[in-house]
């Protein structure tokens, strides 16, 4: 054992000091109350040049990994709780039924509606770059398509069977469907019995603060968590990789910041009648956990804070789309990808899609985006149904595999942001948005900046 250990301080000692050099700055920065916002991107910025120094070098990068992976467990321990908790409270503080089902149907409403407007996004772009044209690269070996749940599979895994099984091996969906159900009896109850239901108001209030409190605690670990996870990224893809494949990071990014800026924008200006700058300067700290830790529930306890204390929605909102948006809400992964990669495919085997296809494309993208919710990759199952339906090689997806990691930052930034975007539009108009204090400035809206 210990020569194992010796081992690994000798190979990795090199990771290890510029880690704990980097968390010795972040942590002097907070102690003199430099921002949360600054320190993140310090974070962001330095785990760039950290992970180009190691890569050029061929340094061993597991310890700054480690760091990062340490900090997404922190992040993922709190997604059960929070989704159970939070959903609960939001709809049991609810007077009626009605109120919920309006919002509900808003809120996927925007979810869905955006998500075709991504897919078209891609397609058209997909059409426009040409990202298979020229390239020629072999299947993997080993390469094994990945099984298309069936319907009725899909529809058993939504229901929830063991609620503290489901919240063991972390199936958010059941949870939240169980939350749901035990909210409405409370207020079902609550309408006859107030008294009867009171001490479980009280309960799952108190869980709720103690709970945000929590959330705070981790929240301060982001600037360090960025770093460690953007330095073992980049350490990880050298220029081969990039070179090969770059059309297809080219033609992917170009598409998602179409959708960000021009239809998460204008949403913003158009309907909640906001500053989109504003706006955007207010998310970023979703934004930053979004694309390091690549995960929509590892950025959940973030984004509930933003879309609270930045954007001045109400908890009760907050608590309702975030969660939802973080198991449905696929702009990214379930509309823009699988329309780029099924282009790909097309052109890289030669098969020519016509005007139908195209049509087939954004339907089923816009269909399978709530059938994958729930699903450990979501980005995989929507592309393999959309080539299915278009009835392309499925080897596509294994060719673009290899740089799919960081393709995949720029789509978890994008549905976390469509999530984000959901809540204020639903709270806008259902004034439920404090455009006052939205537009006071951020001196009063910067979150966690003190050091722990």
């Amino acid at each position: 054992m210990d020569n194992n250990l010796l081992s690994a301080i000798e190979t990795n000692w090199q990771g290890f000091a510029i880690s704990i050099f980097v968390f010795g700055i972040l942590f002097l920065l907070a102690r003199k109350r430099i921002g949360f916002g600054t320190r993140v991107l310090l974070g962001l910025g330095t785990g760039l040049i950290a992970g180009v120094f190691l890569q050029y070098f061929e340094l061993e990068t597991e310890a700054i990994k480690t760091f990062g992976s340490i900090y997404v467990s922190l992040i993922r321990m709190l997604v059960i709780p929070l989704v159970f908790v939070l959903v609960l409270n939001s709809i049991s503080s609810l007077t009626n039924l009605e109120y919920l089902r309006k919002i509900g149907i808003k809120t996927f409403a925007w979810f869905l509606g955006t998500t075709g407007v991504a897919s078209i996004i891609g397609l058209s772009v997909a059409l426009l770059f040409n990202p298979g044209k020229g390239i020629q690269q072999a299947v993997p070996e080993g390469f094994e398509a990945r099984e298309i749940p069936t319907f009725s599979q899909v529809i058993l895994d939504l229901v929830p069977s063991n609620p503290v099984n489901e919240a063991a091996t972390g199936k958010v969906v059941p949870l939240l469907i169980f939350a749901i159900f035990l909210a409405v009896a409370i207020i079902k109850v609550g309408s006859k019995k107030p008294e009867a239901v009171k001490p479980v108001r009280d309960l799952i209030e108190s869980l709720t603060t103690v709970l945000h409190q929590v959330v705070k605690f981790v929240i301060r670990l982001t600037p360090y968590g960025v770093f460690a996870l953007i330095a073992g990224i980049t350490a990880r893809y050298g220029w081969e990789t990039l070179q090969e494949l770059g059309s297809v990071i080219i033609t992917s990014y170009v598409a998602l910041i179409i959708h960000f800026v021009l239809i998460f924008g204008g949403l913003v200006l158009l309907v909640a009648k906001v500053n989109p700058l504003r706006f955007f300067r207010k998310i970023y700290p979703t934004l930053t956990v979004a694309f390091t830790t690549r995960s929509s529930y590892a950025t959940l306890p973030v984004n509930l804070e933003v879309i609270t204390k930045r954007l001045h929605v109400s908890p009760r909102i907050a608590s309702f789309v975030a969660p939802l948006g973080a198991s449905v809400n696929f702009n990214g992964c379930g509309g823009i990808w699988p329309a780029i990669v099924a282009v790909f495919t097309a052109q890289v085997f030669g098969i020519q899609l016509t005007g139908t296809d195209y049509v087939t494309l954004v339907l089923v993208s816009i269909i399978s985006s709530i059938g994958v919710a729930g699903v450990p990759g979501p980005a995989v199952i929507s592309t393999t149904v959309v080539l299915t339906a278009l009835g392309l090689p499925l080897e596509g997806i294994a060719i673009v595999a290899g740089v799919e990691a960081l393709i995949d930052m720029g789509r978890t930034a994008v549905n976390a942001t469509g999530t984000t975007v959901t809540a204020l539009l639903v709270a806008n108009s259902e004034g439920e948005f404090d455009r006052e204090a939205f537009n006071r400035g951020d001196d009063d809206e910067e979150i966690l900046l003190n050091a722990v």
